[in-house]
C-alpha cells in the first residue's frame, strides 16, 4: 500500500513540475539563427525574459522574429535555450522550447527552485547609477530622422544602453527617445550613447522611453504584462 501511495506521490510532484511557469524579469541575449549581419554571423540582441515554463517562454527584445523562425536565448539562471516562435506580441514573442530529457528534468529542477524561492527576502544591496526601466522598449531617432524601435538594456544620467537592429557607428549622433548623445562603444548586443547634457536621474524613464507605434499585424499583447500559456 505505501509503496502504492508513493509511486502516487512521485507522479503528482512530477506532474506539478511540468506545469510550474515562473514570472521573472532576468537579462539575457537572444539570436534569430537565419538572420545574418555583414560579417556573416546573426546578430545578437539584448532582451528580458519575462516568463517560462518548462515548455517554452516569452522574451520582451528589440525585433520580433516570424512565426516557426528558430531562437536561441542566453541566460546567467539558465544557460542556452533553444526553441522557435510561436507567437508574435507588441515588445516581443512567445517561444517554443527545445531539450531533450536530461535537460528538461534540469529545467524543470531550476524552475521548481526558483518558483519557492522567488519570493524570499533578499536585501537589494545594489547601488548603482545605472538604472533598469520598467518598460524597456524606446525609440532611436537617426541624423536622417528615421525612427528604429529599440530596447534599452539600462540607463544614467550620463547615458543609455541599448539593442537594436541597427548598429550606428561610433560618433554618430541620434536621439533614445527625447534625449540627444553619441555613439560611444558597441558591443555584441549593441551599443552605448553618452548624453549631450547630463540628465536628471529621476527623469530618466519619462525622457527615455517613447515606444514605437504599435504594428497593425502584432497582437495588441503586451509581453511584459501577459502571461502566455504554453502547452506541450
Amino acid at each position: 500500500m505505501s509503496q502504492g501511495k508513493t509511486l502516487v506521490d512521485c507522479q503528482t510532484s512530477a506532474e506539478r513540475r511540468r506545469d510550474i511557469r515562473v514570472v521573472v524579469s532576468l537579462p539575457g541575449r537572444y539570436v534569430l539563427v537565419r538572420r545574418r549581419a555583414t560579417h556573416g554571423k546573426p546578430p545578437e540582441f539584448a532582451c528580458r525574459l519575462v516568463n517560462i515554463s518548462p515548455h517554452g517562454m516569452v522574451l520582451a527584445g528589440p525585433v520580433i522574429g516570424t512565426i516557426g523562425e528558430p531562437v536561441v536565448g542566453y541566460f546567467d539562471e539558465f544557460g542556452k535555450l533553444e526553441g522557435k516562435v510561436l507567437r508574435r506580441l507588441y515588445g516581443g514573442f512567445a517561444m517554443s522550447l527545445e531539450a531533450d530529457d536530461d535537460q528538461l528534468a534540469k529545467l524543470e529542477s531550476k524552475l521548481d527552485w526558483l518558483d519557492k524561492h522567488q519570493r524570499d527576502d533578499i536585501p537589494n544591496t545594489r547601488q548603482h547609477r545605472r538604472i533598469v526601466p520598467t518598460s524597456p522598449h524606446s525609440t532611436l531617432i537617426m541624423a536622417d530622422g528615421k525612427t528604429v524601435p529599440c530596447f534599452v538594456i539600462d540607463m544614467s544620467a550620463s547615458g543609455v544602453a541599448v539593442s537594436a537592429e541597427v548598429r550606428p557607428p561610433i560618433g554618430m549622433p541620434l536621439a533614445v527617445g527625447s534625449v540627444v548623445g553619441r555613439v560611444v562603444r558597441r558591443f555584441a548586443e549593441g551599443f552605448a550613447v553618452h548624453f549631450v547634457e547630463a540628465q536628471d536621474p529621476r527623469l530618466l524613464e519619462h525622457v527615455l522611453i517613447r515606444p514605437p507605434a504599435r504594428p497593425r499585424h502584432v497582437p495588441a499583447a503586451d509581453p511584459l504584462s501577459e502571461i502566455v500559456v504554453i502547452d506541450c
